[in-house]
């Protein structure tokens, strides 16, 4: 064979090579795509601090598993602080590549997993019915309802559906606050706890309900379930009284934490660290499909909430959980 043929050949093939190969390098890595989230619900600066943190091109971990892609505007229009920020907080979000869509049915088939935001609670159960039918892992934000019996109503929809859903202030990812939790404070085991928050009443819900319900998902991701008597004590304090007999209080003021007395020490905790810790939880529930909060505790810490109501229309005497809790579960059956 003629060498200068050879040559010839061989020289074509390496040149064919050479330019094949940045295109090879050009192409992205293999792997699973990031689970698809959608938003219901744009009147709350949460949106955009989730999509901050979800859709950062350096997010690691589970952050990196999922991207928000798509959101519904929503809006309470009897509410101005819902209504007052739905156009603002959309246009924000189609400025980061979300694409807003006109329905929830709409943006059910552009996503694998919802965050339900909406700032009024009230919505909350109609908006989640369909997410539940179509079968999608749910995440509800605060207030999970605008009532007890819309939420257990919503937990018991999921449950006959198949279909993963939990409710959570960021509060309770506090790294202090999951150091009493998990038995790892210095302080010891939980005696006596007095959570504070911002005490911030809104009149189409619970008084607990708008702004209470991070203080208290503090005191019930500290003393967990178990309380039987709740006493509204003034507008801004509630106390409750648990089954081994610890006591449990939620104090409105400024700022969030809990004054704690526990089997080695007595201190106070206050350290927050922003949305991240709770995203986190969110993504490996959307991937695990598993709750990091029971429904059970869920539905104890709104009957403490709604407790809290019925002591004060009573004038401060004491209302048992159990009695708030059966009329809500009455209330809940006619609603499915």
């Amino acid at each position: 064979m003629p060498l200068a043929w050879i040559t010839k050949t061989w020289f074509a093939f390496a040149l064919a090579a050479a330019l094949a190969a940045p295109a090879l390098a050009a192409e992205p890595p293999s792997g699973p795509r990031p689970l698809r989230a959608g938003i219901i619900g744009l009147d709350t600066s949460h949106v955009i601090a989730f999509t901050q943190v979800l859709n950062d091109p350096k997010a690691t971990g589970d952050l990196a598993d999922v991207k928000v892609v798509a959101a519904y505007p929503g809006g309470s229009p009897d509410l101005p602080s819902s209504w007052d920020r739905v156009k603002g907080y959309t246009e924000q979000l189609r400025g980061k590549g979300v694409e807003i869509v006109p329905s929830i049915d709409e943006l059910l088939g552009k996503v694998d997993v919802v965050l339900l935001e909406s700032v009024d609670g009230r919505p909350h159960l109609e908006q989640a019915r369909p997410v539940i039918a179509a079968g999608k892992p749910l995440f509800i934000d605060k207030p999970m309802a605008g009532s007890l019996a819309d939420v257990i109503t919503i937990f018991e929809l999921a449950k006959a559906a198949g279909v993963p859903c939990f409710s959570s202030s960021s509060l309770r990812y506090c790294s202090e606050v999951q150091a009493l939790r998990n038995g790892t404070s210095p302080l010891g085991k939980p005696l006596s706890v007095v959570a504070f928050g911002p005490y911030s009443t809104e009149p189409h819900h619970p008084d607990l309900f708008w702004y209470g319900v991070h203080g208290v998902e503090i005191l019930y991701t500290i003393m967990g379930t178990g309380c039987k008597t709740v006493t509204r004590e003034a507008p801004d304090r509630v106390a409750g009284v648990w089954a081994d007999g610890r006591k449990g209080t939620y104090q409105g003021k400024k700022g969030y934490g809990a004054e704690v007395e526990g089997t080695k020490g007595k201190g106070t905790i206050g350290k927050y660290e922003g949305y991240k810790p709770l995203v986190v939880e969110i993504c490996k529930f959307f991937k695990t499909k598993k709750p990091p909060v029971a429904a059970e505790e869920t539905i104890e810490l709104f009957a403490f909430m709604e407790a809290a109501d019925e002591s004060k229309r009573l004038g401060g005497a004491p209302v048992s959980i159990e009695d708030i809790l059966a009329k809500a579960r009455k209330a809940a059956a006619a609603k499915k």
